[in-house]
């Protein structure tokens, strides 16, 4: 028979609403007991919206509570660390929403309290498990690709800043800007398909805040997360691009949320020596290659899986088993460290050695 966990979601915002508590609430190894947001009204709405059992007067209650022994963090990250650090100390396992943390050092902070505490600290990296990546990553390790030399990923919108003045274009609130919220996904997905064996050994970066520095004269095509607050903070990039030198192949990045070029950009390119993969982000990939004189396009088709409910479901079986997963703290370390090579490169402009 399949234990029940008791869960409670911390940040009822966006990420919670859409992902973590329908991913719980349709998974018959957990039950939700609280839903926790610094505004009440937000998690009164969740928690009649998903049946919660009990809406929160402070974190302190979620943790007091002893038959709470799985909390998912949803909330800005700038209190990431701090809100997974005190769960751990209080006997529960975490799964906290990417970033792990703003810094590094955070991210150090988070793992060697899981450690001591002997919890279970999963991190938001949702891609590793979405269905096509897992497909790249098996046709890789299996040489499909030949000696695969380079890797370029693109994540650029059209003048699409979240929230410009608002937490997300704050560094105090979000830790950086366009780097920290899309990078880290992207990154993060190389960095799996690549594997354990990777080392990345010189970082070389620079990110620009243009676009939204002027915040009452900045037009936009789409803003989620607004409307803008004119009285507001940016102080955050809005454009982030970087070289990796690895151990394997080199990996170049270019990332906006808002650029002056009418296009987006949403795909992760993997160059070989006998094939070529051009993965969609969230989508589908096509392989190009040449055989017998003839070039040739393959394009995939595969059921998707449900990244969100998988990535749930496999943190829910952690705690059963416990074993460590994909997506926990120890395997995601070298993702944060990257994002802090590129914002230490950036600020000093200079490469920096990992």
């Amino acid at each position: 028979m399949t234990k029940t966990v008791q869960v409670a979601v911390i940040g009822c915002g966006q990420i919670a609403k859409t992902q973590h508590l329908p991913a719980y609430k349709n998974n018959s190894r957990s039950q939700l007991k609280y839903v926790y947001d610094i505004i009440p009204e937000r998690a009164q709405a969740a928690a009649e919206q998903f049946a919660v059992a009990h809406v929160a007067s402070s974190l302190e209650e979620v943790l007091q509570d002893g038959e709470v022994e799985a909390i998912s963090i949803c909330t800005p990250n700038a209190s990431h660390a701090a809100i997974a650090i005190a769960a751990l100390e209080a006997g529960k396992h975490v799964l906290c929403e990417k970033p792990a943390g703003m810094t590094y050092d955070e991210v150090i902070a988070m793992k060697q309290a899981a450690d001591k505490y002997d919890r279970i600290l999963n991190i938001g990296v949702v891609n590793r498990f979405n269905t096509a990546v897992n497909k790249i990553k098996q046709l890789l390790d299996a040489g499909e690709l030949g000696n695969l030399y380079h890797i370029y990923c693109s994540f650029r919108a059209h003048r699409s800043i979240p929230g410009l003045g608002g937490p997300f274009t704050s560094k105090a609130h979000s830790g950086g800007g366009v780097l920290i919220d899309w990078g880290v996904h992207f990154i993060d997905l190389i960095l799996y398909i690549l594997g354990r064996d990777l080392q990345v050994n010189a970082v070389s970066g620079a990110t620009y805040g243009e676009l939204g520095k002027d915040l009452a004269n900045y037009t936009y095509k789409s803003m989620w997360a607004g409307p803008p607050r004119l009285d507001g903070t940016f102080d955050v990039e809005d454009f982030v691009t970087a070289l990796l030198r690895t151990n394997g192949p080199t990996i170049n990045l270019n990332g906006a949320w808002a650029q002056n070029i009418g296009e987006q950009a949403m795909f992760v390119e993997f160059l070989g020596s006998k094939a070529g993969i051009k993965l969609m982000y969230g989508g589908e990939f096509t392989i190009y290659s040449s055989q017998h004189g003839m070039l040739y396009e393959t394009a995939s088709s595969f059921a998707q899986a449900d990244m969100f409910a998988e990535e749930i479901d496999a943190f829910l079986q952690s705690l059963s088993s416990g074993s460590k997963n994909r997506a926990n703290v120890d395997e995601t370390l070298l993702t944060a460290q990257v994002i802090d090579a590129i914002y230490h490169s950036s600020a000093t402009g200079k490469e920096v050695y990992l």
